[in-house]
Order: structure tokens, then sequence, then C-alpha cells
């Protein structure tokens, strides 16, 4: 496996393409103060390990559109008051903490069918 005329030894995992991947974590300047590394982390969402866990044996896949779609829902709740709310996409929804900016769990919406989700005060359309 070469990349850029280099011979790697190894074959990272996901393939050379996830090298060249972008990611939404904002990496601070020399010059960025603590305030703005601080901000920079909290603005980070979070998944619980109940979340995790429910991604995998579900085999749920979030792409990077969809969680740039779940930033914006959850800035949305928030700039709206909310505090647990169900953020609802086509084919999956996540149960948000809005003020730890962490997703308790997430579901798949042909399971949600006849179910009842209690403790919630917003919801917000991902999509």
């Amino acid at each position: 496996m070469e990349i850029d005329g280099v011979r790697l030894p190894f074959v990272p995992i996901g393939g050379v393409e996830t090298l060249n991947r972008p990611t939404n974590q904002t990496i601070p300047s020399k010059r960025s103060g603590f305030q703005e590394i601080f901000e920079a982390e909290i603005s980070n969402l979070k998944f619980s390990a109940h979340a995790k866990s429910r991604l995998t044996s579900r085999e749920i896949n979030l792409s990077f559109d969809e969680i740039e779609k779940l930033e914006k829902a959850v800035k949305s709740a928030e700039s709206k008051g909310g505090r647990e709310s169900l953020v609802i996409f086509p084919d999956k929804s996540f149960l948000v903490s809005v003020q730890n900016r962490t997703i308790i769990t997430v579901f798949s919406n042909e399971k949600l069918q006849d179910k009842v989700i209690t403790n919630i005060d917003s919801v917000v359309f991902g999509y």
C-alpha cells in the first residue's frame, strides 16, 4: 500500500480513504486561549456508552453529514430551551440530553412503532 509514493508498513483500519476523511473536531491553533479550547470541547456532541452500544447492536451507521445535522438539531433545541429532546431523522431517532450535549440512546424508526417515549420536552426534525 502506498500513499504519495511512500510505502506503508500497515493498512489503516477502514482503508487509506479514512486518512483523507474530514473530521468534525476543531483543532485549536497555538494562539488559542483556554476559553477557546474549552468552548470548542464543550460544543462537541458526546455519545453515552448506552448510545454507542445501541449503534453497534442495531447496526446503525452515521455519516459525517448526519452528525452535522444532529449537531444543528441539538443547537436548535438548545436555542428554544430544550433540555431532553427527541431528534428524528427519516430512518433513525436520537434521545438527547441537550444541556450535556450527550446522545443518550438511538432508535431505528421501524422499532419505534407502538412505543412511548417519556420525559422529553421537545422534538426536532433533523432532516
